[in-house]
């Protein structure tokens, strides 16, 4: 048997990594053009949610296929979704296509991260591992520097489907170069798939995020309807966990929830990865839809946040083993109360540099925490529950994303609906709704054309709005700090471990 190429795999793992990393900064920077474009500003979140939603549903299932069957076929797979979920993308001729395509796109992001980051915690050991992950996060610098300004210039030159189609390529070369070069002897026997936990999650997971997507907008909080569905999205949440204690190979494994390191891990995973999308989700939105930006300038406020992320992740790599996990990850969080605190002081008369500002500090926050999380985990499983570790955090990182970007959508079209509802502007420019009525800031030549009051009354509710979410954004970090508390104390050993890990 071939043996691995340890140099080359890293390489085009980190060729994946940028693919996933780039989508991000694009379409954060694109979606005020699109929804310019394609209308819809009340399904903004919806763009978002359902690749995230798609992407949670399926991590944890990648995550037992790779231990099952091997990481690489798992990888291709996820990666070739990915890429037609992408193409299709380009061709949307409105919002509930791009939606429907963005659902496809996210089945196969769901492998692309956390695979790539398994076959990392693979071939490299103890802190030879934590360098190097540290160093695959440095592609989101990259991915920083060049994505928001790509995109800007995508947008105002050749059109916005670019930014979809600029993943087939980059997809193409990374399955290419992992199949030629990454080799793994995979154990094979029979195995038995947990069909049934798999098909709970995805149900529970789609009607809680229904629920909060209509909360506040189409329904109230206290509706029969809205209710309903919470209901019954907790009646399939326990039946998920029924299924889980009772199968035989389980898609998530409770038991490994018992080690306090992994269970405190994933709980920061989720709060870190709803700053993620919460921080950089309505930035841009804010500097081209009340500052009046153009979608360079505005992509330039979430750059840094995907600047301070590698830098600090670099870091964490040597702080782990003087400090230890649990202070590294206290660290982090606490750079992200206080990006979260700077965030509160945006208004209608803040520069961009100071959102870029704010976002740099939230951006190395989450690159200390988020590192911390997945070697922490990695380091305390055996190899046989490794791919399904990493999924388990990268699940509850991109659950904690769907979660929040849910609400804090919900939040903004509620504050919207308030601010707009007794104003006779839906009918003056014949929207269906109060929350539509913002597309007309995002459109270059309508946002001209509008009276210098209505401006004034538009650009004012949705700076209200979005003002709003920057409060949930700092409770979710403080609630972050908090768990991080928890994590198990002491400096980890050569390979990572605590006194209390498992030994191999």
């Amino acid at each position: 048997m071939k043996e691995t190429n340890r140099k080359w795999v890293t390489v085009f793992l980190m060729t994946g990594i940028f693919l996933s990393a780039i989508e991000v900064t694009i379409v954060a920077t694109a979606m005020p053009t699109i929804i310019g474009k394609l209308g819809g500003f009340a399904q903004f979140t919806w763009v978002y949610s359902m690749f995230l939603l798609t992407q949670a549903a399926t991590v944890p299932i990648y995550g037992k296929l790779a231990d099952l069957y091997g990481r690489k076929p798992i990888f291709v797979l996820g990666a070739g979704l990915f890429i037609i979920g992408s193409a299709l993308c380009g061709f949307a001729q409105s919002m509930p296509q791009l939606i429907a395509f963005r659902a496809i796109q996210g089945v196969g992001a769901g492998s692309v991260l956390p695979i790539a980051m398994t076959i990392v915690g693979d071939l490299y050991p103890g802190k030879e591992r934590a360098k190097v992950q540290g160093i695959l996060s440095s592609v989101w610098a990259i991915a920083a520097i060049i994505g928001p300004t790509l995109g800007g210039v995508i947008v105002q030159t050749i059109g916005w489907p670019w930014i979809f189609e600029l993943n087939v390529p980059l997809g193409i070369i990374t399955i290419s170069g992992i199949m030629l070069f990454l080799h793994e002897k995979v154990e094979h026997r029979d195995h038995k798939i947990d069909y049934f936990g798999a098909f709970t999650m995805v149900i529970g997971i789609s009607f809680l995020l229904f629920a909060l997507l209509q909360a506040g907008v189409k329904w109230t909080w206290t509706s029969p309807q809205l209710i309903g569905l919470s209901t019954i999205s907790l009646a399939f949440f326990a039946a998920f966990i029924w299924i889980e204690t009772r199968a035989k190979e389980p898609i998530l494994p409770l038991s490994m929830m018992r080690q306090r390191m992994v269970l405190v891990a994933n709980i920061c995973a989720i709060i870190t990865g709803g700053l993620t999308v919460g921080a950089s989700a309505f930035l841009p939105t804010f500097a081209q839809g009340v500052l009046g930006t153009t979608p360079i300038v505005a992509g330039s406020t979430i750059v840094t946040l995907s600047i301070g992320w590698p830098i600090a992740s670099t870091l964490s790599g040597k702080l782990i083993w003087r400090y230890g996990y649990r202070k590294v990850e206290v660290a982090g969080m606490m750079l992200c109360i206080m990006g979260s605190a700077l965030y509160l002081g945006i208004s209608e008369a803040s520069r961009p540099l100071y959102m870029a500002l704010c976002s740099f500090i939230m951006g190395a926050g989450l690159g200390l925490a988020s590192t911390t999380q997945i070697v922490s985990v990695q380091s305390s499983v055996h190899w046989k529950q490794r791919g399904i570790a990493t999924g388990s955090v990268m699940f509850s990182r991109i659950l904690g994303s769907t979660l929040l970007i849910a609400l804090l959508g919900t939040v903004i079209n509620t504050s919207l609906t308030n601010a707009l509802a007794g104003t006779p502007l839906v009918e003056q420019y014949g929207v269906s709704d109060s929350v539509s009525i913002t597309n007309l800031l995002l459109n270059s030549e309508q946002r001209g054309a509008l009276p210098l009051g209505h401006l004034e009354l538009l650009t004012g509710a949705l700076a209200h709005g979005i003002h709003l979410t920057f409060w949930l954004i700092l409770i979710s970090s403080a609630i972050g700090t908090f768990a991080a508390l928890s994590m198990p104390r002491g400096v980890p050993d050569k390979h990572g471990q605590l006194a209390s890990s498992i030994k191999h």
